[in-house]
């Protein structure tokens, strides 16, 4: 591969890190072809972006970006290696576990840069996927301050008068 084309890529790389918040680096040693295009195919669905990478290419283009914190990343670059580039941190882990289930363990995390954290490590994987998407915790949030509001609303539904609520609102404020 010529040095212009080698610099093109890892140029390519640096952008893909810099569009997406949150990578996922996978050993994909043991997947022939039709299993790729079934593991592409379900990244897709999930709006995962999948390449496959040199691993001396993706090491030059973490140093590129200078972040100190992709250093604990460079041991784990060996055998064949894919990035999942996603936008929410959790979508990756989920869409790796439930596709290693019935594909012989395959792929293997290797590592990841979610939630301006790096793991390392196959063992990180449910940590992974029990981060919280944005998303997700905006809906807890609403939930929780939709709660107080539910109690009103049945109370007045139950036909207790308006002084009633506003005396147990009072009490449980003391």
């Amino acid at each position: 591969m010529k040095k212009e084309d080698k610099a093109l890529l890892i140029d390519s790389l640096v952008e893909q890190i810099n569009n997406y918040p949150h990578f996922y680096v996978v050993d994909v040693t043991a997947l022939n072809s039709q299993t790729t295009s079934d593991l592409r195919r379900e990244c897709f669905k999930n709006e995962i972006k999948l390449q496959v990478v040199k691993n001396t290419l993706f090491i030059k283009a973490l140093e590129k970006i200078g972040n100190p914190e992709f250093e604990a990343l460079k041991p784990i670059l060996k055998n064949t290696t894919a990035i999942m580039f996603s936008q929410v941190a959790n979508q990756p882990a989920k869409l790796i576990k439930s596709f290693a289930k019935g594909h012989g363990d395959m792929p293997a995390l290797k590592g990841a840069f979610a939630e301006e954290s790096v793991y390392v490590g196959a063992n990180q994987l449910d940590a992974l996927a029990s981060i919280k998407s944005k998303n997700e915790l905006i809906a807890e949030i609403v939930s929780l301050l939709e709660s107080p509001i539910n109690s009103v609303l049945s109370a007045l539904d139950a036909g207790t008068t308006i002084h009633g609520v506003l005396d147990a609102i009072e009490k449980k404020g003391e």
